[in-house]
């Protein structure tokens, strides 16, 4: 019990600090959550352009029963290179690497926001069994996909924090 109330008490002092010298948590700030749940996200077709959608819509929480004040047009590129090549001359790795492009354009003007863009590193085990092989490569399109949502949605929520600032 003590330690609990001493816990409790370092983690006031901390955030009560924290919040003196100016540091607010990026989450904090008024309107960025319903301004990245407002982005209508489109995707191009294909099973990572389906997937870097769905993870989008998730990661910013999307609306869809407001409507969008800004509409998110995204490009990708896809590489896969072979790693670890065996004395057969067979690949036991692959490096995939998704490059995700966007561009903002605020409703209903159409006016260009924010461009920006993303990379995604990612490594993955290829396996002699063609199915298994296959499902490899679809979970790191997948990791990938996921990947690059968060830090597209990292690299908005910064910049909506800071539009809020000058705003203010």
């Amino acid at each position: 019990m003590r330690k609990t109330l001493v816990l409790a008490g370092l983690m006031a002092a901390a955030s009560t600090g924290l919040a003196g010298c100016g540091f607010t948590p990026l989450y904090a700030q008024p309107g960025l959550a319903s301004n990245l749940a407002s982005i209508e996200v489109v995707a191009p077709e294909g099973r990572t352009g389906y997937l870097l959608r769905q993870h989008l819509d998730d990661a910013l929480a999307k609306n869809r029963a407001g409507a969008p004040a800004y509409r998110m047009d995204l490009q990708i590129g896809e590489q896969r290179y072979p790693r670890g090549i065996r004395i057969d001359n067979v690949a036991t790795r692959y490096e995939y690497v998704l490059t995700a492009s966007y561009q903002l354009a605020s409703l209903p003007s159409g006016a260009v926001a924010k461009r920006g863009s993303v990379r995604v590193t990612l490594t993955y085990d290829s396996a002699d069994q063609p199915y298994a092989a296959i499902a490899a490569q679809q979970d790191a399109q997948d990791r990938a996909a996921e990947q690059a949502a968060r830090e597209i949605q990292l690299e908005l929520a910064v910049w909506l924090a800071n539009e809020g600032r000058r705003g203010a």
